[in-house]
């Protein structure tokens, strides 16, 4: 069977990668380079805890896929996961609830006091009396690295063309004939569509009337040579702040301390450059300003937004056929990545005609 992937983010080239593991011809198109920019609110590096809190399914399902990335570590030859634990801020009752879920879901963790949390990291202010679940398993996913191991290795392989730079105008869902802005058609036995927010002009009309874009901003920090020895065994942290949607990724792989936050996020009329607006990025700097002792302007190096979706169904976004011959899934950021490898291996049993590999994710395993 010959498979056109559109798209060229995380969860299409991983799926490209799981059809040609299945024996099956490939092509992968995309409007930019391959391998892209990562494109996501989380920049270059992505938060990867497993645990749902009240949910057995959704965390065994992220345990499953921190499994699968050291597969694909293993396939690839490269180093894509940092793993350096994650923190996760909650009610000290609902921490050691967390932990013994996580436990019985097959991970390692524990459930972490307030005074614990400030004697193993006394460089951040987590206060206001919560305690945390500590992931010894979870850790930092690296993005920009993903990209590149994947379509490094698609490269190499019989019966895959890649296909950079070629805008897509419209997928053929009964034929799974791809058409290009420049009048070329890729003709294969079927295709799929993994859309993010700049190409989700490809999906149809049942998924994105339930879209939303968002501007999420994030300021990129060098953290003061001081404190080099504390950040170097600091895993990333969630549950930030007083509303719980602020969030950082400490400095592993050579990369920045990032910033973000969550909420509220602004909803975003059109596509815009990188530059994050001044007014944001101040509030962001007040905010980390209770958060991080000593910090101030001089440690950003850079602030930017991105632009992503949302989709307005709890749980994530389903595919979506296109015909008889044709898939379409929307790439929402924070869900498409942490679960990218099961994602894509249901969509390739779907593309290849076998029955879905079960993922856990409601969305995903819906008939």
């Amino acid at each position: 069977m010959r498979v056109t992937v559109v798209g060229g983010g995380v969860v299409a080239l991983i799926t490209a990668v799981e059809c040609v593991l299945s024996g099956h011809q490939v092509a992968v198109v995309d409007r930019g380079p391959l391998p892209a920019r990562p494109a996501t609110a989380f920049g270059q590096h992505r938060i990867m805890a497993a645990l749902n809190p009240a949910d057995f399914a959704g965390t065994a399902a992220g345990l499953r896929a921190q499994h699968r990335w050291g597969e694909l570590e293993e396939l690839f030859s490269a180093r894509l996961y940092e793993r350096v634990g994650a923190l996760s801020l909650m009610p000290p009752p609902a921490a050691t609830e967390g932990a013994a879920l996580l436990a019985e879901a097959g991970g390692r963790a524990r459930a972490l006091t307030a005074d614990g949390l400030a004697g193993r990291y006394p460089h951040l202010n987590l206060g206001g009396g919560r305690g945390a679940v500590l992931e010894e398993g979870a850790g930092v996913l690296l993005t920009d690295r993903v990209l590149a191991a994947a379509v490094g290795w698609l490269r190499w392989q019989p019966g895959v063309e890649l296909h950079p730079y070629r805008p897509v105008a419209s997928v053929d869902g009964e034929s799974g004939a791809v058409r290009l802005v420049n009048g070329d058609v890729l003709r294969g036995d079927v295709a799929l569509v993994a859309a993010g927010a700049r190409s989700r002009g490809l999906l149809p009309p049942v998924i994105t009337e339930q879209l939303t874009l968002h501007r999420t901003s994030l300021l990129h920090c060098r953290v003061p040579r001081r404190q080099a020895a504390a950040w170097a065994s600091t895993p990333p942290v969630a549950g930030l702040g007083a509303t719980g949607g602020a969030w950082l990724v400490p400095p592993v792989a050579g990369g920045a301390l990032t910033l973000g936050s969550t909420t509220p996020r602004h909803p975003a009329g059109e596509l815009t450059g990188v530059a994050a607006e001044a007014g944001r990025q101040r509030r962001l700097e007040s905010g980390f300003g209770d958060l991080l002792p000593g910090f101030g302007p001089d440690w950003i190096t850079r602030a930017e937004h991105h632009i992503t979706l949302s989709f307005a169904e709890p749980g994530g976004p389903g595919p979506a056929a296109l015909g008889g011959a044709g898939y379409a899934y929307a790439v929402c950021g924070s869900t498409s990545l942490t679960y990218a490898p099961l994602i894509a291996r249901s969509l390739a049993d779907r593309l290849t005609d076998a029955a879905p590999s079960p993922t856990g994710l409601s969305a995903l395993d819906r008939p």
